[in-house]
């Protein structure tokens, strides 16, 4: 089955969108097609003629997950008009951003703090192995709800390879399960209240809490400033540093309304690019 949003829809491209930091536990199949969970529902999808199609689930969880009633045409009418910005486009068409859960995806961010892709991975593998509730089918369990996380111990949790994360990670479960703030009524504040609010969480700073507005709560202004982002930013500002407010306030005037998904592409062009094997020429 395939999906489209509407007719003549941008395409989606499943690879990028998977693979570009914003999720951590889909597995690619050797038909090439990936399977993984939104929350405990099991699903797997591949890609024809850049069309999602739908191996195994139900339609309408993974046309909200996948965003594909997101406006791209207009999405990408907004992006900058520069070089690098208009390279990022081209590069990574059909990168959506998408739908998390959002204790998982806060849950997973709150261990992402300095750490590269691979190793969110194997904690958030190891988090859903020690924890989780298996799902038939699926190659990893589903993450375990901060009730079930705010009964673990620390212990559990620097076993699974999250060293001082652990402590924020077990302490936000608990504030959680004790309802001392709600993550779905929370989307009734405004960017900026919604921030402060999540900033209040133990190990949550504004990086985070932007991954967590952008990849959640569907705020596609929000501007996750990381190593990569942060010396994109520099390098369209000449060289110039910033405070991480300053450049936060330049990224969102310097990269338009639709801020959240520029910077995506940004940073997955940066990473795709990196990666790439170098000639001799182009190393010298």
């Amino acid at each position: 089955m395939i999906l489209v949003s509407e007719k003549n829809a941008i395409p989606i491209s499943v690879e990028a969108t998977l693979k570009s930091g914003q999720v951590f536990h889909w597995d690619p199949l050797p038909d090439d097609s990936w399977v993984g969970l939104i929350g405990d529902h099991l699903a797997r999808v591949s890609e024809k003629n850049q069309r999602l199609v739908i191996e195994q689930g139900t339609p309408e969880i993974l046309h909200r997950y996948f965003a594909l009633d997101h406006p791209l045409a207009q999405i990408y009418a907004a992006f900058p008009k520069d070089v690098l910005s208009q390279e990022s486009l081209a590069l990574c068409n059909g990168l959506r951003i998408l739908r998390q859960p959002r204790w998982e995806c806060l849950a997973t961010f709150i261990t992402s703090s300095m750490k590269q892709v691979a190793h969110i991975r194997s904690m958030s593998i190891a988090i859903r192995n020690h924890l989780g509730t298996p799902v038939e089918g699926s190659p990893h369990p589903a993450y375990p709800s901060f009730e079930r996380l705010a009964c673990s111990n620390e212990k559990t949790l620097l076993d699974c390879g999250l060293g001082y994360r652990a402590a924020n990670l077990l302490q936000t479960a608990r504030i959680l399960a004790e309802g001392t703030i709600n993550l779905e009524t929370l989307d009734k504040l405004s960017t900026s209240e919604l921030r402060t609010a999540l900033m209040t969480l133990p190990g949550v700073g504004v990086k985070i809490a932007n991954c967590v507005l952008l990849f959640a709560y569907e705020r596609l202004d929000a501007v996750p400033i990381d190593v990569w982002v942060h010396r994109i930013l520099i390098a369209m500002r000449k060289g110039r540093d910033g405070t991480p407010t300053q450049l936060a306030n330049y990224a969102r005037r310097r990269l338009g309304p639709y801020a959240g998904y520029v910077q995506q592409y940004l940073f997955h062009r940066a990473r795709t690019e990196k990666k790439k094997p170098r000639d001799s020429a182009k190393a010298n």
